[in-house]
């Protein structure tokens, strides 16, 4: 499942102040891809400015992947940015499909869904 959001606000108003916003939440932006820059320097054409942020909350990560090694896959945590029909969209991977897929105790759950709940609240607060 793909979770998203749209904002008014502008797509570039939006990439600048991620970090500082993510920040108040706990997370840290570990790095970006502006997908239309690179595949540029490929020589292919993305008629869609999508950048993806990689995001990291350090307590959470930790006891994610103390708890189940398989969930690598899924970390850092990724926020895409891009404009669609005249909204700048805010998307991310659910999890809880992930979570149900795999095998672990419901404190887990629980602490995961919180921080998938502030990543909803960073996407929301633009």
């Amino acid at each position: 499942m793909i979770y998203k959001t749209q904002t008014s606000t502008p797509l570039e108003t939006v990439k600048a102040q991620l970090e500082k916003k993510a920040k108040t939440l706990g997370f840290g932006v570990l790095g970006s891809y502006d997908f239309q820059k690179i595949l540029k320097s490929k020589g292919f054409e993305l008629k869609t400015p999508i950048t993806v942020y990689e995001l990291c909350n350090p307590p959470a990560a930790n006891m994610a992947l103390n708890a189940i090694a398989e969930i690598s896959v899924y970390l850092p945590c990724r926020i895409s940015i891009y404009e669609q029909n005249g909204k700048t969209v805010l998307a991310t991977i659910g999890i809880e499909e992930m979570l149900n897929a795999v095998d672990v105790d419901e404190d887990f759950k629980q602490h995961m869904s919180e921080i998938f709940n502030n990543l909803r609240t960073l996407m929301s607060a633009f």
